[in-house]
This record gives structure tokens, C-alpha cells and sequence, in this order.
């Protein structure tokens, strides 16, 4: 992986997210990926527990949202991503993420992890 190839997987992820559906899950991901929501979830496992996942998070294709991301690190099959969500109203709250990622040779991603905060999260301080 390179930082372009991790660039464009991220893109092919915002455009599956803003698209009815989950059948492009097979696309990004492969058939045993797991996939972290947190830190302190339980990993989900294979394509039809992340599309679950992905139904019951998403308020539907239109959702209101923007997305930025850049890419932290990349390093052999892993990439670190720092992604900036702010969703529309009714919510309009913005999320600051890290996404650890990994990838099998095909450019799809066997591991997804998700380190998610949102203002007014215990610092833990």
C-alpha cells in the first residue's frame, strides 16, 4: 500500500457510506474482514456483520455530512488515517477519528479499526 492507494480506499469508503445500500461492502473490504467500531467494542466479523453494522449507524444515503481525511502513516499493509466527520442537523456533531487500518494484497481491507471521539468525551483526565 501507498499513501495514494490508502487516499482512494478512503474515497471508495465515503462514497459507499453516502450509497443506499451495503452491497459494495465487497468491494473494500475482504469476506473475513473484522471490523473495530472502538476500542471497546467487540470486532465485528466478515461482510455480513459490518453491513448489520453499517445498516443500523447510518441514517440512510442522504444523510447530512462532510468528510476529510489524511492519510497519517503508511507502513508496508497498515495505514493510520485522521478523519474529520461533521454531520448536519438534526445532530450536528462534529467527530474527530483515527482509523488503523490494514490491507490484504488485493487493496482491500482485511482489518478496520476506528478510534472515534466527540466533544464532550471524558479526556481522561
Amino acid at each position: 500500500m501507498d499513501r495514494s492507494a490508502v487516499t482512494q480506499w478512503v474515497a471508495g469508503y465515503e462514497r459507499l457510506w453516502r450509497t443506499p445500500g451495503t452491497g459494495g461492502l465487497a468491494d473494500l473490504f475482504l469476506p473475513d474482514a473484522t471490523y473495530l467500531p472502538s476500542p471497546w467494542a467487540q470486532p465485528l466479523e466478515g461482510l455480513d456483520a459490518i453491513a448489520r453494522f453499517w445498516d443500523a449507524e447510518r441514517d440512510g444515503a442522504d444523510e447530512a455530512f462532510t468528510m476529510s481525511s489524511d492519510v497519517v502513516a503508511v507502513e508496508g499493509e497498515t495505514a493510520v488515517v485522521r478523519v474529520v466527520v461533521e454531520y448536519g442537523a438534526p445532530d450536528s456533531s462534529p467527530w474527530r477519528d483515527l482509523w488503523v487500518l490494514r490491507f490484504g494484497e488485493d487493496g482491500r481491507c482485511s482489518s478496520f479499526e476506528e478510534w472515534p471521539f466527540a466533544p464532550g468525551q471524558p479526556d481522561g483526565h
